[in-house]
């Protein structure tokens, strides 16, 4: 009878972190999907659009914080820093849907794990298996290929597709470097601060960055119903992002984090397809197989070495636990 119960409540453990997952995975495609609408609108405000994200961070994460009255445990101008650094990475990505297709640039996003795993090399001093090298290598592999397509082997969408491509993969340089400064402040701290502290900072850097270099393109804006829309559906689905992240790797560490992030590229897929009424060229679909094997190959090696450690942490009932980030993950706005 106790064995049943259990493998009932192993089934509803895993089918809740499945949803969560999915949940990650599908705001990380809503966020594309809204930036891009944007460019399709004539709106080229990547500033505006990631300021949208941090303010709900700010309101919700930062009211928790003032409530608890708890000190920060890390000094502010280490956020400020890390934030900063996240607010060029959105800046990056948000501008290429300019120049680029949403397929091209979901699946060029996942070039970030490959900078974290150099960073995390050489200054965390993360050791990697030969099979985690191997996974990265396909990922990149499938990489090349998107890169192949949009110079025009393949005809990739957009109108410079090329640089669109670049842009991403100065991005992910970017956000690269904002996880691994996560990953340095989640192992001292609980989530609710880190975010917290993301939201606020990053909402500061992008409102200077927008006075700055977009006062001029916000006052051109015509503020229809539908460009307000899609910045606060950009923003509601950053939101989404940030906040679930860390719950997905408490629940289940990296391995269904990576593949549920694996999926927004297949949400990319359909809205090109059935949204924008595009074609997807074929080597998107081969570079999907080679991103998929690599990510897989990449989380079942951690999976087999790191679970077992991860499992007592899992177990625990606090809500705002510090845990360790991992390469390629983060929560990215």
């Amino acid at each position: 009878m106790s064995s049943g119960m259990n493998n009932d409540g192993g089934l509803w453990r895993v089918l809740y972190v499945v949803l969560l997952g999915q949940s990650v995975s599908f705001s990380m495609a809503l966020m594309s999907f809204t930036s891009s609408l944007s460019a399709n609108h004539g709106v080229s405000a990547p500033l505006a659009l990631a300021f949208s994200a941090y303010l709900p961070l700010t309101l919700v994460f930062g009211s928790i914080l003032l409530y608890r009255r708890q000190k920060l445990q890390i000094s502010w101008y280490w956020y400020a820093l890390l934030a900063f650094v996240d607010v060029q990475g959105n800046f990056f990505v948000n501008k290429a849907f300019q120049f680029s297709s949403i397929t091209s640039v979901t699946i060029l996003d996942c070039a970030t794990v490959i900078w974290v795993i150099i960073l995390t090399w050489f200054f965390l001093g993360t050791k990697y298996s030969l099979w985690q090298f191997l996974g990265a290598a396909l990922c990149v592999s499938g990489l090349c290929l998107v890169l192949l397509s949009d110079s025009g082997v393949g005809g990739g969408g957009g109108t410079n597709p090329v640089l669109g491509d670049a842009l991403v993969i100065a991005g992910t340089c970017f956000f690269a470097f904002s996880n691994v400064g996560e990953e340095y402040c989640v192992k001292k701290v609980g989530r609710i601060e880190v975010i917290a502290m993301l939201g606020l900072f990053g909402m500061l850097v992008s409102l200077i960055e927008m006075a700055l270099f977009e006062y001029k393109t916000l006052k051109s804006i015509s503020w229809s119903a539908e460009v307000i829309l899609i910045f606060a559906g950009f923003g509601i689905s950053g939101f989404m992002f940030t906040s679930l992240t860390p719950l997905v790797l408490q629940a289940s560490g990296a391995t269904l984090f990576n593949l549920s992030l694996l999926t927004a590229d297949m949400w990319a897929v359909v809205i090109r397809v059935f949204l924008y009424h595009q074609k997807v060229d074929w080597l998107y679909y081969v570079s999907f197989i080679f991103v998929g094997i690599g990510l897989v190959v990449y989380s079942k090696t951690f999976y087999r070495e790191k679970y077992s450690n991860e499992l007592p942490k899992l177990e625990n009932n606090e809500p705002d636990q510090p845990y360790q980030l991992l390469p390629g993950e983060g929560a990215r706005v």
